[in-house]
């Protein structure tokens, strides 16, 4: 499909963020199961229910704007941070260096996904697309404090405990 303006860009980038956290709903668990820092498995659960939360509401971007469908794309980039985060732990031993590289791994996940919202919010706003814009804003700022907390985990706790 050749993508002609910016409201099928939209679409398009719309869709392969439903792929993109569709995906990491299913990662996050293995992610949690492989940490061993219990406040790194916490960070891991929480963030599974706000991405099942930013699922529901890229429908709800989808609902606010008129004739636009979230179509089935796959998000190959997320499919490959994915993968490189379960090769990171087939390599490593549980404990505190896997962790910090689980940590590293999440957030080039999380970095991805700023990139991501802020292209949609920016693309929605050109578009004139006021509540969609509000609604991704929600989640970039999720992603944004989402990145806060790793980085704070591992430069207090799992870094050090890496050596």
């Amino acid at each position: 499909m050749v993508i002609k303006n910016a409201n099928e860009l939209f679409v398009r980038l719309l869709s392969e963020t439903n792929s993109a956290e569709k995906q990491i709903t299913r990662a996050l668990p293995k992610m949690a199961r492989a940490a061993d820092d219990p406040k790194l498995v916490d960070a891991f659960k929480h963030h599974l229910d706000e991405t099942q939360g930013q699922v529901e509401r890229l429908e709800k971007v989808a609902d606010s704007v008129p004739d636009i469908r979230i179509k089935r794309l796959k998000c190959y980039a997320m499919e490959s941070l994915i993968e490189e985060g379960q090769e990171l732990i087939e390599a490593t031993e549980k404990g505190a260096v896997r962790d910090a590289g689980l940590i590293g791994a999440a957030q080039k996940v999380e970095h991805y996904e700023i990139a991501t919202y802020g292209t949609l919010c920016s693309l929605a706003e050109q578009l004139g697309y006021t509540e969609a814009k509000n609604i991704l804003a929600e989640t970039l700022k999720e992603e944004k404090s989402t990145d806060d907390k790793l980085t704070t985990l591992a430069k207090e706790n799992v870094n050090k405990k890496a050596g």
